[in-house]
């Protein structure tokens, strides 16, 4: 069974586009790629709903410095598709400025009438030595 003709290049662009709002902490967009049961996981295994995970930029929490995603994998399941890649971030949490964080990052994306949305991401530290 084949894919629908540029599927891959659609959800790559989904995660570029996710990427982009996370840096620049635009919520309006987030708000609107996120699906409504979103949950987010972060590296340390807490778990943050749609609401939480905008919140963090709403307050001013959370501002990324520096922020990319790369590397990205692809695998299609019908109407859901994982993402793979790998999330490097500088980041100032509550005025605090973190170390650079390397991220592996798992995206599950659902297909929402016309148009995919993230219904999950996980976080997953990377060590120096991972591949």
């Amino acid at each position: 069974m084949g894919q629908p003709e540029g599927m891959y290049e659609h959800l790559q662009e989904l995660g570029l586009a996710w990427a982009e709002a996370e840096r620049a902490g635009d919520t309006a967009t987030l708000d609107d790629m996120l699906a409504d049961d979103f949950l987010g996981i972060g590296p340390l295994g807490f778990m943050l709903s749609k609401r939480q995970w905008l919140d963090r930029y709403r307050s001013g929490d959370l501002v990324h410095l520096k922020f990319s995603w790369e590397g990205i994998r692809i695998r299609t399941y019908g109407s859901m598709a994982i993402l793979i890649g790998i999330q490097t971030e500088e980041t100032c949490y509550q005025g605090r400025t973190s170390d650079i964080g390397r991220f592996r990052s798992t995206m599950v994306a659902v297909e929402d009438g016309d148009r995919w949305r993230l219904a999950s991401i996980h976080l997953s530290n990377l060590d120096e030595w991972a591949g």
